[in-house]
């Protein structure tokens, strides 16, 4: 099993428990991605993590469909709606790049907190471009941790080595940027990184 599966699934139970470390700012985001979505959609999120944000959205859209590389955090996620089925969300253990769909499949895909911790964010970028339909939106959020924490690079080596951290990328907001626009998106709206929160927030839609 890929490492970061395994610590993924190791600190599952207590991610679920812990509590959101910025609420105000996580409300924002979800304020403004409500702004993109409306009932006749078709969403794929990947990294879904336990599914808390997914269940606030599915509401919003027709068919919404959230997966994870992690299986406990997808079991998880699935407890969550046990006792209140929802018909039009399912979760499914799988990795975006593994992910089989057709092209423009999608009217949105959601990115939260998982491009600095894919093997290739770049490719993952352009994946998503293809699977969303021409006028589609991507909304992501991304550590940004070279703009943020730039000595975090000499310490994520030992902290994988020590099974204490998942793999991370040293990604730039500016970085980000350039690969949305060269993969063909359109930048809607950007909140960047700062000191305390570290994550760049990012709308982008694909062209008709």
């Amino acid at each position: 099993m890929d490492y970061s599966v395994s610590f993924w699934n190791r600190i599952a139970r207590r991610y679920a428990a812990s509590p959101i470390s910025d609420l105000d700012a996580y409300e924002q985001k979800l304020s403004v991605t409500r702004n993109y979505l409306h009932p006749e959609m078709k969403v794929l999120e990947f990294g879904c993590g336990t599914g808390s944000t997914a269940i606030l959205h599915a509401p919003l859209v027709k068919y919404y469909h959230a997966i994870d590389v992690s299986p406990r955090m997808v079991d998880i996620a699935l407890e969550k709606i046990e006792a209140k089925p929802m018909p039009n969300l399912t979760f499914e253990v799988a990795a975006l790049e593994e992910f089989v769909a057709e092209r423009g499949a999608y009217d949105a895909l959601l990115g939260l907190n998982i491009l600095h911790l894919m093997n290739a964010p770049q490719a993952a970028i352009e994946q998503v471009f293809a699977l969303l339909k021409p006028g589609g939106v991507f909304i992501s959020t991304t550590a940004c941790l070279s703009d943020t924490m730039p000595l975090v690079r000499y310490v994520t080596p030992v902290g994988k080595w020590l099974r204490l951290i998942p793999r991370v990328q040293m990604l730039t907001f500016s970085q980000l940027l350039d690969w949305l626009q060269h993969a063909g998106f359109v930048i809607e709206y950007c909140d960047p990184p700062y000191s305390k929160h570290h994550s760049g927030f990012i709308v982008a839609t694909k062209p008709m």
